[in-house]
């Protein structure tokens, strides 16, 4: 779901507001797309270009809305407290907790909570309270040194240096990002380039690598932002594959082999028997499933198996 950007006093109503904010209570998760590129024909709507400020107005607007929400709940829990329910006092009591954490600025996400709280703070669809994660936008001509700057970092096991002046304004931009996201919200931030992706759209993959590979990049950042969504949603990938076709499905982490068996087919899951299964590197390396047989590779795994991403799996069952 594609929603245009949210303007300050859009939980007042300004902008489309609370339309806005009603789609968003729809989603599993928040992609934030933040701009970290300058370029005086594409207009920003505060003529300065600012990340963190860019952020912090998204976030101010959804934390204002769930304030305003805890408000009203807390307002129809008068009746109940005043008669000394238990119920009541408890779900009070939450949102005391989370509105004095909202009031600091910080999203609900990072309230500290027990699991009995988060299980009934979960009724209450706080917008701050989905997992979000940051695409931070890039011009074509940044995507390669910001690529660059990352890789240096990550081989120097150090932070990409956001006072460095050697850097230019979008990798600074993207540092700043990085590091907000990871000390605010307790998540990532990767890169991506909307220019990029709009004319991958009409190429070929081979095309596509090779345009990626001639501007210094080795992937598109449209997968990279799938795979931090995949491990953001805890969802993991497992494949079937046979003569005609080969198909991906998609689970929730720590899901046992049965339950993913049902994904396909509830007749699956209700006469599960076994599952065949070897990981897609080894498949791939060995280069058929007899040789995987062969090499002690492919394994029977029962109910208690839990799935893990990349295995390809033959389900055995009966009903």
């Amino acid at each position: 779901m594609d929603i245009a950007g949210l303007v300050k006093g859009a939980s007042a109503g300004e902008g489309l507001g609370n339309q806005f904010l009603h789609h968003i209570r729809e989603v599993d998760a928040i992609v934030q797309v933040v701009r970290c590129f300058e370029d005086s024909n594409v207009h920003h709507v505060s003529a300065i270009i600012d990340p963190i400020r860019d952020i912090e107005v998204i976030n101010t607007e959804l934390v204002l809305a769930d304030l305003a929400s805890l408000q009203r709940r807390r307002d129809r829990l008068q009746k109940q407290l005043h008669a000394g329910e238990k119920a009541a006092k408890t779900e009070n009591a939450i949102i005391e907790k989370l509105s004095t954490h909202l009031d600091a600025g910080k999203p609900a996400i990072t309230a500290e909570l027990t699991p009995e709280e988060k299980a009934m703070a979960r009724n209450f669809f706080l917008l701050t309270s989905k997992p979000v994660i940051f695409a931070c936008n890039v011009a074509e001509p940044d995507l390669a040194a910001v690529a660059a700057a990352a890789a240096a970092a990550a081989a120097a096991d150090r932070g990409t240096g956001i006072s460095d002046p050697s850097y230019n304004k979008a990798v600074q931009y993207v540092d700043l990002a990085r590091d907000y996201a990871r000390h605010h919200f307790g998540t990532e931030a990767v890169v991506i380039s909307a220019q990029i992706e709009s004319e991958l759209v009409d190429l070929s993959e081979e095309e596509a690598m090779e345009y990626l590979r001639g501007i210094g990049v080795e992937d598109s950042g449209v997968h990279a932002l799938i795979r931090a969504v995949y491990h953001l949603l805890g969802l993991r990938t497992f494949f079937t594959t046979g003569e005609k076709e080969t198909r991906a499905w998609t689970i929730h982490a720590g899901e046992k082999a049965p339950a993913a068996a049902g994904v396909i087919h509830s007749d699956f899951e209700r006469g599960f028997i076994a599952a065949e299964t070897i990981h897609f590197n080894d498949l791939i390396a060995l280069g058929s499933f007899s040789k995987a047989r062969e090499a002690g590779k492919l394994r029977i795994e029962g109910k208690d198996y839990e799935v893990r991403d990349g295995d390809v799996i033959f389900f055995r069952f009966n009903v």
